[in-house]
């Protein structure tokens, strides 16, 4: 008999750890599974390159999923963030979303800005859960299947959360 791991307890078997270069293949691979336009492995590649807060999920070895988030003038904006189909709906985003989060905190950032589609309803209420506030509109923003869709602009704001941690010094 097999030790087949219990895929109803996923989350003992996922871990989060930073991106390298070798891992852009499949992280590639997730992104073009999920999106009928997809970045590009030049894209994630950069990412990595210009020090991004780059997240991958591995589940039971394999590359799942992926976070990415830059800083810049006190906010944070996460960038993509997706999770493998087979994975959805299971905590894995929650999760990972939370792991980004953290590492907002942790670098001090005031404010974490993403976009989605509004057509992702899913993702829009993950969001939501967390705490994340919709506060505009970028109009045409994604590329999709006869044209272009819409992005919903949501906010969370870390600045409460942050005044009350001690300063850092290096």
């Amino acid at each position: 008999m097999s030790a087949e791991p219990d895929l109803g307890r996923l989350l003992e078997y996922v871990r989060f750890r930073p991106m390298s270069l070798p891992d852009v293949p499949a992280v590639a691979a997730v992104e073009r599974a999920a999106y009928p336009f997809p970045w590009s492995d030049g894209v994630f590649r950069d990412c990595v390159r210009v020090g991004y807060v780059c997240r991958v999920v591995e589940a039971l070895g394999e590359v799942a999923g992926y976070g990415i988030m830059s800083f810049g003038a006190g906010e944070a904006h996460i960038l993509n963030i997706c999770v493998r189909a087979d994975l959805r709906s299971q905590g894995v985003g929650r999760r990972l979303l939370t792991c980004l989060l953290e590492q907002a905190s942790e670098a001090y950032m005031q404010d974490v800005f993403l976009e989605v589609r509004p057509s992702n309803t899913v993702a829009m209420a993950l969001y939501e859960s967390i705490g994340f506030l919709r506060v505009g509109l970028r109009k045409g923003y994604y590329q999709a299947v006869g044209g272009r869709e819409d992005a919903l602009v949501y906010k969370l704001p870390l600045g409460m959360i942050n005044a009350a941690k001690p300063p850092r010094f290096s």
